[in-house]
């Protein structure tokens, strides 16, 4: 069973809150006040009625005539009220109209034994208590909606400050350094918001500072290494002819090739690299350097274009992708190019799960089904020259027939290089490419 989950804004979480609780009052104050005004009014009316009673009692002793709404001996008098008068005593009594209209009764004891009752319905009572119910109905609604209005107001601010942190937060992740949480969240109002964008601030700084300690690191140790490996392939050389001395020179090439990848992830890192930019016709330009990288590759030119870039940054990604392909991938290797945009696709078990998730990690090479010699920066290195040129490299997986990629299985891995529409400024920035779909 897939359970649902519901995403809300805080806003209107707030404005709701805010109108449930308004609505709670609300109620319970109309209810608070309808029910006093009631009994205000039917104690108001009880007196009244038990003052006319008693005048009344004095026409009916004179034996004068009576209004219609008094009466002796009633027999529709109430039980309770005839009890309390033949006790000799005044009483009044409320009854409940199918109307809706209360009848107050009064009786009062005569001096020969019999009782004079006086009732009617107070029609001027009923009328009030409907224009009561009426505003209080009114006055809820005008809290409710009061409320909601101010919990718009107030989530829509904490909203749009939170939203400002996040874009901000966004940016950092994205490698911007420059951006700090506070800054963007600002405003005079000061609450838990800008705690957050302190903590993020200090966060980012100490991650930021971190990351910068271990490039140096990485560059200071392959700057170092330089020197020894380049003495070791210059005593590879003078070897006598063997096998040893092929295969100490193929694990000494190897190691200068590492260090030389190492330094070059390293300035990447830095952000220091800019393109050096030169207009190029995009098919033909990766049509010759393929056929020089891997000539069994075959090229498709879908659609030309003429796009400013920097041809090597543009060539040594070509390189890294297809010597990924011929690493872990299987024959035939293709290379489409449609635009700006360049697809470098191999016939091999696909990508693993790992690097279509998190994308290329360093000194990884994949799972063990795509197995196979280098030091895994090659992809690394695409990824940070693509971001030089101001491009983007994606990664997917072409599924096997039957749509078994869902079973980990795939009948290819496919590199795709997007370019720019603006070639990157002078200080390294460029627009954000938006992919299709």
């Amino acid at each position: 069973m897939r359970s649902v989950t519901l995403r809300t804004g805080i806003r209107w979480k707030i404005t709701l809150a805010i109108a449930a609780v308004g609505a709670l009052i609300a109620v319970a104050l109309s209810l608070v006040v309808h029910s006093a005004a009631r009994v205000s009014m039917l104690e108001s009316a009880r007196d009244s009625q038990l003052e006319n009673v008693k005048f009344l009692s004095r026409y009916a002793e004179a034996g004068r005539k009576l209004p219609a709404t008094a009466a002796i001996n009633d027999p529709k008098v109430p039980g309770q009220l005839r009890r309390t008068a033949e006790s000799g005593r005044l009483g009044t009594y409320v009854q409940d109209n199918p109307k809706g209209l209360p009848e107050v009764w009064a009786a009062v004891p005569l001096g020969n034994g019999q009782i004079l009752t006086l009732h009617s319905k107070f029609v001027e009572n009923a009328k009030v208590m409907r224009d009561l119910d009426r505003a209080l109905v009114v006055g809820s609604l005008a809290v409710i909606i009061g409320g909601s209005a101010l919990g718009v107001l107030i989530g829509g601010q904490i909203s749009r400050r939170l939203r400002k942190a996040a874009a901000a937060a966004q940016r950092v992740a994205h490698g911007d350094p420059d951006v700090r949480v506070r800054d963007a969240v600002g405003g005079v109002v000061r609450d838990e918001t800008d705690d957050l964008a302190r903590a993020v601030d200090a966060m980012a700084d100490a991650l930021q500072q971190r990351l910068e300690a271990e490039r140096r690191v990485t560059a200071d140790i392959a700057h170092e290494l330089r020197t020894p490996v380049t003495g070791l392939l210059t005593a590879a050389e003078l070897l006598p002819p063997g096998r040893p001395t092929e295969l100490v020179r193929d694990r000494a090439q190897a190691m200068r090739a590492l260090v030389e990848d190492v330094l070059e992830v390293a300035r990447l890192d830095s952000a220091s690299e800019r393109a050096e930019l030169q207009e190029v016709a995009l098919g033909e330009f990766v049509t010759r350097r393929v056929s020089a990288l891997m000539p069994e590759a075959t090229v498709r030119v879908v659609a030309d274009e003429i796009v400013s870039t920097d041809p090597r940054r543009l060539e040594r990604i070509l390189g890294n992708l297809l010597a990924n392909a011929a690493r872990y991938g299987r024959a035939p290797v293709q290379v489409d190019i449609e635009g700006r945009v360049v697809r470098v696709r191999d016939h091999g078990p696909g990508f693993p799960e790992a690097l279509l998730r998190e994308g290329p990690s360093r000194f990884r090479t994949g799972s063990t089904d795509r197995a196979g010699v280098g030091h895994g920066l090659g992809l690394t290195i695409a990824e940070g020259q693509a971001r030089v040129l101001g491009a983007r490299l994606t990664f997917r997986n072409v599924a096997a027939p039957g749509g078994r990629e869902s079973q980990g299985q795939a009948a290819g891995a496919v590199a795709v290089l997007w370019l720019p529409e603006h070639a990157p400024t002078a200080t390294g920035s460029f627009p954000v490419i938006k992919l299709p779909g």
